[in-house]
């Protein structure tokens, strides 16, 4: 694949619930390495348009590609089907809420995935795992059951189930926003350490520092559209749109 060909692309997407137009016409790209902010007030189709990109919401129009392929559309052919089966194991998501499995310890939550879906043994599952909870800092964790975890330890959990499953790109749903100031920092640290070693990363979120020091390019959106998108520096310095102007000063100092 070419550097410069989309790993993973919105063509077009739209997304309607009911009478509620939650997309419109949204078109982003995701190169290989990129780590893309999306960024933009409640309700401005953020999780959505992840969602869609996750392949856990159909689009209502517009197409979703990975490597050019066709993978989710409005009605998706035996062939976009069979291609959608073949790349969902490569698309790896993190949760608001951690979405860990509480009757299973931190260890069984990281290695039930790549045992089930990848075929590998518990043995070696259970090797894989040891390292990425010794990356996320939690090896000491690792017989310990979700609700003896903070909300930051589960957040760093759910990262390395994503990761277990050897993903080309991480979908981060708002992954701070339920924790308080301390339990963000130590999942930021997590998200930064993995932009800094090549992981291509699509991150719904408010955290403005993370974006603006972290990014390679940043996706404004507002009312279901995507409004702007522009690298960091730019963005932050110089929005094109009065809509991300009155974004970003309430951020102001």
């Amino acid at each position: 694949m070419p550097k410069s060909c989309p790993l993973i692309a919105a063509d077009q997407i739209s997304k309607s619930f009911g009478a509620i137009e939650a997309l419109r016409h949204v078109s982003l790209p995701v190169i290989e390495q990129d780590v893309v902010c999306v960024i933009g007030p409640s309700g401005s189709g953020k999780t959505t348009l992840l969602r869609c990109l996750a392949m856990l919401e159909q689009p209502s129009g517009g197409r979703v590609l990975m490597n050019g392929v066709t993978i989710a559309s409005h009605r998706p052919d035996p062939a976009e089907m069979r291609a959608a089966r073949a790349v969902r194991p490569e698309i790896g998501m993190v949760f608001q809420h951690f979405n860990l499995w509480p009757h299973m310890s931190v260890l069984d939550n990281v290695i039930e995935a790549p045992m089930r879906v990848r075929n590998m043994t518990r043995r070696a599952a259970t090797a894989l795992a040891d390292r990425l909870l010794t990356k996320v800092g939690l090896l000491d964790k690792r017989e310990v059951y979700p609700a003896r975890l903070s909300g930051g330890q589960q957040q760093r959990v759910a990262i390395a189930r994503a990761l277990a499953m050897s993903p080309k790109i991480m979908l981060f749903d708002e992954p701070t926003s339920a924790l308080d100031p301390e339990l963000r920092h130590e999942v930021l640290i997590v998200m930064r350490q993995l932009a800094l070693e090549g992981m291509t990363m699509l991150v719904v979120t408010h955290e403005m520092g993370f974006a603006r020091k972290v990014a390679t390019r940043v996706a404004f959106m507002d009312h279901g559209e995507l409004v702007e998108e522009a690298a960091p520096e730019t963005f932050f310095t110089a929005p094109a749109t009065d809509r991300a102007q009155r974004f970003l000063s309430q951020f102001a100092d």
